[in-house]
């Protein structure tokens, strides 16, 4: 998706827990246990069922189309996918930070997307996409910390995350990056 399209989407699956008092994860539960299989099904379904405008209940739709497919396809062959060809030599890495956030406790889920990790525990506090052939970004949710050094704005990068770590080689998996990932999760 494109950067703006993206963000518009963040923004509506905000938007529909604050208006409806139920996550996206919790709506696709709805969804899937409704007994509907085709998109336009469910649709109808939240449209009638749960008074649903056509805008949510169509993201809901698709976002649990999406996660049938990758579950059927495997998340393990999305992350893989992320990692093929010139950005295999990022997957050290990738695993290196996987091994380090899964230690911060048992309650770390760990999404993948299509070009991304998603990081949660109650809300997602991180990210890690392999931006470049010789580039991992980390993405984090840290509200009230301002930007320094290598942690900077996240600008236009992820509309779910307010800062960015650019990370090009094993160095920059220290105690400063550690840190910062603590500081997210703790604060999910």
């Amino acid at each position: 998706m494109t950067d703006k399209v993206e963000e518009a989407t963040q923004t509506m699956i905000r938007n529909l827990e604050a208006n409806t008092g139920k996550s996206l994860d919790a709506w696709i539960a709805i969804v899937n246990a409704s007994g509907t299989d085709k998109v336009k099904e469910r649709i109808n379904f939240l449209k009638a069922e749960h008074g649903l405008t056509y805008g949510y209940a169509n993201l809901i739709a698709l976002y649990a189309k999406d996660r049938a497919g990758q579950a059927a396809g495997g998340e393990t062959d999305m992350v893989a996918a992320q990692y093929a060809g010139e950005k295999a030599g990022l997957w050290p890495m990738y695993e290196s930070l996987i091994a380090t956030i899964t230690a911060f406790g048992s309650d770390v889920v760990i999404s993948p997307k299509r070009t991304y990790v998603s990081l949660r525990r109650d809300k997602q506090f991180a990210l890690i996409q392999p931006t470049t052939k010789s580039r991992l970004d980390i993405g984090l949710n840290l509200k009230a910390v301002e930007p320094q050094g290598k942690l900077e704005a996240a600008g236009s990068f992820n509309a779910m995350c307010t800062h960015r770590v650019r990370l090009e080689d094993p160095s920059g998996i220290n105690a400063e990056l550690i840190g910062w990932l603590k500081a997210a999760y703790e604060a999910a």
